[in-house]
């Protein structure tokens, strides 16, 4: 009897699981949150730095684009890690 008692119960377990994981579940629009937030997070860093990098370049005599190829590297470094940081969570 205690056999049987003990299956039922890890059955039952079992079962309440997978309802939980069911209901759980994420939605289509809690998952496209979920992406933008992490598209955000990668592009913001890149943009600034354009547009710092930009600016300047803009302040300084004649013609130059070491500042916003420089700055938009480091968006980039800047956004992959913020992404990083955020999935590792």
């Amino acid at each position: 009897m205690t056999r049987q008692n003990n299956l039922k119960k890890q059955v039952e377990r079992q079962a309440r699981r997978m309802r939980q994981a069911e209901a759980d579940k994420p939605t289509l629009m809690a998952q496209t949150i979920y992406i933008g937030t992490l598209g955000l997070l990668f592009v913001l860093p890149t943009v600034g730095g354009a547009y710092l990098g930009h600016w300047l370049d803009s302040q300084l005599a004649g013609y130059s684009t070491r500042w916003t190829i420089s700055l938009i590297l480091v968006g980039v470094m800047v956004g992959a890690i913020n992404v990083y940081l955020f999935l590792r969570e």
